[in-house]
């Protein structure tokens, strides 16, 4: 890589406090978690690139009548190179989950902090890192008239906090972005050495139960049906059974194994001696690509009817949000040179690894776009005093400059 590109970036840290401190002052959160959408944000991020000489951008707006202005939108920059072939895209996202529990940030949550090398704010680093490594990345080549040898583009993507209804499912579903020789990289994962490459998810099923049966006194349990009785059973028994029925283990996950758990429960009854007659949680399936969504559903409904039998129960079983993925090879070109890119830039040798999932990756790769989700972070997502090191947002920006200057 070129070292004007290089000292461009290592000359960069005022552009990216002051892109962060920008972005984090809107805070882009979906009408489902108390927000506006992106929309602010976004037009603060187009008229901010025109200024510093990335021109060619297009708008892609999902429609919502939630949000602000009516619209969710996507985001596209696009940085000419001599082919328009195999062209390179960096996929990071503009929206950003609230900031929690208040009391436990040491500072505005919406104003970016500056603090021995690190800034604090909520979504500085999921996914502000990403997005403004890679903003910087393509300044270090628009800025000093460099053509990369393949077209680069730049997406920032609406809603993939809430599931990417409204982004990548959306492009997918209504735009022709994506070519099949293109490859994409994801900023949005990894660890605090750089070294892991993921290139598969696991099966997502996020699944709501709703137990009704018959409420009665506390006293008088042969007079109902104890919805929180059955209730816990089900969740238990899938707990156990769907952990034994789909057992298989591989290696390139962490855990190793496909993962039921109960999580979210909602309130029944407001006292201790009634009974309920209504019972509602939720559990969160993280299953190994091998097992088929529809595989796993087939079996909860076997043990759903074994539970609503045993305790004169009806069970509801609802999926909130299901996802399936194939993986991107691991000898995929991209792969090979994401892993020369981190050496050369971190002297970190890397891995390919599957992830729990979710991200933008999962959609791309259904439809056959080699996708990785590659970062170097201290991984705060989503925590209080979320933060990202300075140093890994310009270290990022030289693996971007990397792959956007290499021959393929």
């Amino acid at each position: 890589m070129h070292h004007t590109i290089t000292n461009f970036i290592d000359t960069s840290v005022p552009l990216a406090v002051e892109l962060e401190t920008e972005l984090t002052k809107r805070p882009a959160l979906s009408p489902a978690s108390g927000g506006d959408g992106e929309l602010d944000k976004c037009e603060f991020l187009e008229a901010w690139l025109k200024g510093k000489g990335i021109t060619l951008l297009e708008r892609h707006d999902a429609p919502d009548p939630a949000a602000k202005g009516g619209v969710r939108p996507n985001l596209v920059a696009t940085i000419p190179g001599t082919a328009d072939a195999k062209r390179l895209w960096i996929i990071s996202h503009l929206d950003v989950v609230p900031p929690g529990e208040a009391s436990l940030w040491k500072s505005d949550p919406w104003t970016v902090v500056s603090q021995d090398g690190r800034l604090i704010g909520r979504g500085v680093e999921d996914n502000q890192q990403g997005l403004t490594a890679s903003v910087i990345a393509a300044l270090s080549l628009v800025a000093q008239g460099i053509v990369p040898p393949h077209t680069v583009k730049l997406l920032f993507a609406a809603d993939e906090e809430m599931g990417s209804a409204y982004g990548i499912h959306w492009l997918l579903e209504h735009r022709n972005l994506f070519a099949p020789d293109d490859m994409v990289l994801i900023p949005d994962g990894g660890d605090s050495q750089g070294a892991p490459i993921e290139i598969a998810e696991k099966n997502l099923l996020w699944i709501r139960f709703t137990t009704t049966g018959r409420q009665a006194h506390g006293s008088r349990p042969d007079l109902g049906a104890n919805a929180h009785l059955a209730a816990a059973d089900l969740a238990l028994t899938l707990h156990n059974e769907l952990s034994r029925r789909f057992s298989r283990r591989d290696p390139l996950f962490e855990p190793d194994y496909s993962t039921f758990q109960p999580t979210k429960h909602e309130a029944n009854v407001p006292n201790i001696n009634t009974i309920p007659g209504e019972e509602v949680f939720y559990m969160d399936m993280r299953i190994l690509p091998q097992y088929p969504v529809k595989t796993v559903l087939e079996e909860i409904d076997r043990i759903k009817a074994l539970i609503e039998t045993k305790y004169r129960v009806r069970i509801a079983a609802t999926p909130v949000q299901t996802s399936e993925s194939q993986p991107t090879p691991a000898d995929a070109p991209l792969v090979g040179l994401l892993a020369q890119a981190v050496q050369e830039v971190y002297q970190v040798a890397t891995r390919p690894v599957g992830i729990g999932g979710g991200t933008v990756g999962a959609p791309l790769r259904n439809v056959g776009i080699p996708s990785v989700v590659w970062a170097r972070i201290d991984d705060t997502a989503h925590q209080p005093n979320e933060y990202t090191l300075i140093s890994n947002i310009l270290g990022d920006a030289k693996v971007m400059a990397w792959l956007m200057m290499a021959e393929r």
